[in-house]
């Protein structure tokens, strides 16, 4: 099995915008790769985006810019600027407590930082997300976030991310080192197999994760792009994104066909068999039969709350 570490967080938008591409790794290679994901901890208090001049309306206006990758936005300026440890800090717990579960947390955030007025040092705030976003005791990880166990794991995190130095990615240029090492930038992913690592660090296509894993290991098994949009949202049942959805059904090298995939959606539930929850200047579509006046189900809702409204 092909070990496969990201560092992340999530209030990169680089990260954010790479979704995508990580769902298309997820979909082909399911679990022949064994994902980690380790906080880069952008930044431990707001402080230093002040002192470089960063502003609320600064940070929305940086955001249109990404909207040409196809995730969700809704770059409206927050009530301040906020840093990033907090959330870190309780994706760190909810792995701590449930195995696996930070994956849900950290993408909960993700879509509530970029989509909602979120504040991701705002613990109240983080608390509704993880309400909405999964399946976990929100009260109880808040309240664990500056205990010495999740101390510990999240400064180990950010230690893992800030050993770059002379990696492959620094050589692309694709390293920072904002606050002393050099550290990965989000979304930085390492493959590791039998003592072979390759790096794909930053942001990067499809394809250069692609090429990495078929040269560690030629033998995998390559699940095929799927005929309809139907068995992605059989498979991801959280939901997916429009853009997501336009990367899993695209075959080959080929470039996503976002207004296709829109359609097969649309298509869908038309038929009644997936459901779509406004998101930002998008969607998130999401499998089941919707009910006959067209409303969210409950359940659906429970699931998205906190990154829709």
């Amino acid at each position: 099995m092909i070990s496969a570490t990201l560092y992340s967080d999530p209030a990169c938008p680089w990260a954010y915008s790479e979704s995508p591409a990580l769902r298309v790794l997820e979909w082909r290679y399911g679990d022949q790769l064994d994902w980690r994901l380790v906080l880069i901890g952008l930044s431990e208090d707001a402080s230093r985006y002040q002192s470089h001049g960063y502003t609320p309306l600064r940070g929305a206006l940086g955001h249109l810019k990404f909207r040409r990758y196809g995730m969700p936005f809704s770059p409206s300026p927050k009530e301040r600027m906020s840093a990033t440890a907090r959330a870190c800090r309780a994706v760190v717990a909810a792995r701590l407590a449930e195995p696996g579960s930070e994956w849900r947390v950290f993408r909960a955030l993700q879509l509530a930082n970029f989509t909602t007025p979120l504040l991701l040092d705002d613990d109240a705030q983080l608390a509704d997300v993880l309400r909405g976003g999964s399946v976990l005791d929100a009260d109880a990880i808040i309240a664990s976030l500056d205990d010495p166990e999740v101390t510990v794991a999240y400064q180990r995190d950010r230690a893992e991310a800030r050993r770059a130095a002379g990696s492959p990615s620094e050589l692309q240029g694709k390293t920072a080192s904002s606050d002393g090492p050099v550290r990965y930038t989000a979304p930085s992913v390492v493959f590791e197999l039998a003592g072979r690592r390759l790096e794909a660090g930053g942001f990067q296509p499809v394809e250069a994760y692609d090429v990495l894993v078929a040269n560690l290991d030629p033998h995998l098994e390559r699940k095929p792009v799927p005929d309809s949009p139907a068995p992605l949202l059989e498979h991801f049942s959280d939901g997916v994104t429009t853009q997501e959805v336009a990367a899993l059904l695209a075959d080959g090298n080929d470039a996503p066909d976002r207004d296709q995939a829109e359609a097969a959606l649309l298509a869908l539930v038309a038929a009644g068999d997936a459901v779509r929850t406004p998101l930002g200047d998008d969607a998130l579509w999401l499998r089941g039969h919707a009910p006959a006046d067209g409303a969210v189900r409950s359940s659906d809702r429970r699931r998205t709350l906190s990154v829709v409204e």
